[in-house]
């Protein structure tokens, strides 16, 4: 019989005064299943995730035999893995084969009063609106839709107005048959914004604002954080400050009311990170891209090797890349280690006062990001811990996207990723990724927009979702 394989707690070749016990995601998964691999009567398991209907997509990894003296991780390995499925797919429900022996302690944690409670009340009742369940399945469930996308953007026929909602600005395009005409960038405050109107009102502005370049508007199309099913609202982040009952009544179905006001024409809105790859993906006249936009909070979307989108929420914000349990928490979640923690201007100012930055409690996110980033150009050595600090943990965190996404490209947009600093800590990713994993390093190519597609690229790639039907 082979000799056991144990787990080694690995050690980061790369490491920041900032953030001393961050222990990378992908460093520790490649750990267990290095020794799970190794194993005496190893063993797979397979989470298989339901959205809407049947099963919508499997994933499967070896695990460990459950008599392993090194079993006691597995339930950890699983639970992290699960809870970055989630908020990269999407799903009211679980089935788990391999491993019926996990399947409680598993449950126990998404259940009201668990661990990860947030997370099941948020895709079972705000998502999916339906019980979220993790059930034990003797055989993998049936395969009821390709994990291929759907086909969607780059239709730039026509009069065309994209827009992007972000938590510190609302952007505008105006395009003709693909050449962009105007664009704006205006500044708002939506996140404690109670009455529904600013929201929709300031919508509409930028909207009337775009028209007015454009000798009539044949479709709309637009990004925003948060989740968005066939243009309904169902959870978003821009929109906290209003009441339940006001979001059900006037924000759930603002889009719609938007697309009346404009005469029914085409109008499709999706998630920002969704537009983020596909910008990337028209940019790079390629597919198998990433896109992660570094804003007020982290965004991500991807575009299949088939050049399709997904059905997916790629919530990256809150998937966990950091396995350190002293990582800092999530407010919302009150999960740890998760992507905003790093990657978006939430994440830089809690760097940066770690690294001695001191800002009125009033100051806005994207104030103390500037701050940093003029500070960086000024050379304080500060400032530049901060984004060697972001650098290096999206160069892990890079790997553990690989993980879960057949990857060429990773196109990094956003606030954060401006001027200098932006630069720097791009390089800094590249640098831990070559010399960490140097198989990926050579698998995907990461790479910045130029400074005028990085702020408004959002907008264009959005002008572009909806198709135009021609009259009869």
């Amino acid at each position: 019989m082979p000799a056991t394989t144990r787990f080694v707690l690995p050690v980061p070749r790369h490491a920041s005064s900032l953030s001393p016990g961050f222990m990378p995601a992908a460093l520790w998964n490649r750990a267990y299943r290095e020794a799970a691999a190794h194993a005496p009567r190893r063993r797979e398991i397979t989470l298989s995730l339901a959205q809407d209907g049947g099963f919508y997509s499997h994933y499967t990894s070896p695990l460990l035999p459950a008599d392993h003296p090194d079993a006691p991780l597995t339930l950890r390995y699983v639970e992290r893995m699960l809870k970055f499925l989630l908020w990269q797919r999407g799903a009211a429900r679980v089935a788990v084969t391999g491993a019926p022996e996990i399947v409680p302690g598993l449950a126990s944690q998404y259940a009201p009063g668990g661990a990860r409670a947030f997370d099941a009340a948020f895709m079972g009742d705000k998502v999916y609106r339906r019980p979220f369940v993790i059930e034990t399945a003797p055989t993998v469930p049936t395969l009821t839709a390709t994990g291929s996308g759907v086909a969607q953007g780059g239709h730039l026929d026509g009069c065309r107005i994209g827009f992007d909602l972000g938590g510190s600005d609302r952007k505008a395009a105006a395009v003709i048959d693909g050449n962009v005409v105007y664009s704006e960038e205006i500044p708002w405050d939506p996140y404690f914004q109670s009455d529904p109107a600013y929201h929709l009102e300031g919508m509409h502005d930028s909207l009337r604002r775009a028209a007015a370049h454009l000798p009539r508007v044949d479709a709309i199309g637009g990004s925003a954080a948060g989740v968005y099913v066939n243009n309904e609202v169902r959870v978003a982040s821009l929109f906290r400050g209003v009441s339940p009952d006001d979001f059900d009544r006037h924000i759930r179905r603002i889009f719609f009311t938007l697309q009346e006001r404009w005469g029914g024409i085409p109008f499709v809105v999706i998630n920002d990170g969704e537009v983020t790859a596909l910008a990337g993906a028209m940019a790079l006249r390629d597919h198998s891209v990433l896109g992660i936009s570094m804003g007020t909070s982290q965004a991500g979307g991807y575009v299949t090797p088939q050049g399709n989108l997904t059905p997916w929420l790629n919530e990256l914000a809150f998937a966990p890349v950091d396995y350190d349990p002293g990582a800092p928490a999530d407010e919302w979640s009150g999960d740890v280690g998760c992507g905003v923690q790093y990657f978006s201007q939430q994440g830089v100012a809690r760097l940066a006062a770690a690294a001695g930055f001191s800002f009125p409690p009033e100051t806005p996110l994207a104030a103390r990001l500037v701050a940093v980033q003029e500070a960086f150009a000024a050379g304080n050595p500060a400032a530049i811990a901060v984004f060697e600090t972001v650098g290096t943990a999206l160069g892990y965190s890079l790997a553990h996207y690989a993980d879960f996404y057949p990857l060429r490209h990773v196109l990094i947009l956003g606030r954060v990723t401006s001027g200098p600093a932006g630069e720097h800590l791009l390089q800094r990713a590249r640098a831990v990724l070559a010399q960490e994993f140097p198989d990926i390093a050579a698998q995907i190519k990461i790479s910045l927009p130029d400074e005028t597609s990085r702020r408004h690229g959002q907008a264009v790639a959005a002008a572009s979702l909806p198709r135009i039907t021609p009259s009869a």
